[in-house]
């Protein structure tokens, strides 16, 4: 196991790319103040901080895009809830969930599980039960977040307030709807939204999608 002075990087750490990535962006984000346990936690998940997700960690409690829309997760913070280590264990096999939406919606950084394409992005929409593969890499992934594109994916997820909706979400939180997107008589339209805690949507959706086999 490599030791913390050996997981930092000061030539090309990746906090750089990504501070340039937010000074460009085409919307909001917010990095969060690393939590006090930072150097405990890139010791643990082994990451260089010339990773993104090793810099994500050490620099960064976590980034709050669209006013916390989508939440990219670091070391932890009050804000987010949990860091990117305590969110994985015992929640991930074959793939590391590195960020999630305010719709239920989960994004995996695939090592095996999910695919043989090792180092790609894989969605959890919220209308569906299987994992989709987004054919890119997580740096591209943060990038697009920050992005125009973004609005693409989440045009039929969003309704007249949620921007007002999301800001008082807390980021150990979620909007779910009942009855569910993904299930019969699911929709935007329809469907009651309520605020719940990130972990039961996870939680029932991989066991549904045991069930389902």
């Amino acid at each position: 196991m490599k030791e913390l002075a050996e997981l930092l990087e000061t030539e090309e750490p990746g906090i750089a790319k990504i501070r340039g990535w937010i000074e460009g962006a085409d919307r909001d984000c917010l990095a969060l103040p690393p939590s006090r346990q930072r150097e405990s936690l890139l010791v643990q998940t082994q990451l260089s901080t010339r990773t993104l997700l090793g810099a994500l960690i050490y620099e960064t409690g976590g980034l709050l895009v669209d006013g916390g829309w989508i939440r990219h997760l670091g070391s932890g913070h009050e804000r987010l809830g949990r860091s990117l280590p305590a969110w994985n264990e015992g929640r991930s096999h074959g793939f590391l969930l590195v960020a999630d939406d305010a719709v239920s919606g989960f994004y995996a950084l695939n090592s095996g599980g999910l695919g043989d394409d090792r180092g790609r992005m894989y969605y959890l929409a919220p209308d569906r039960l299987d994992w989709e593969p987004l054919g890119i890499g997580h740096g591209r992934f943060l990038r697009w977040t920050l992005g125009p594109k973004l609005d693409d994916l989440y045009q039929d997820l969003r309704w007249p307030t949620w921007r007002e909706d999301v800001t008082g979400l807390p980021g150990d939180r979620t909007f779910a709807f009942y009855p569910p997107l993904w299930g019969q008589g699911g929709s935007l339209g329809t469907s009651e939204r309520r605020k719940v805690r990130v972990w039961d949507v996870y939680r029932q959706k991989m066991e549904l999608r045991d069930q389902l086999g």
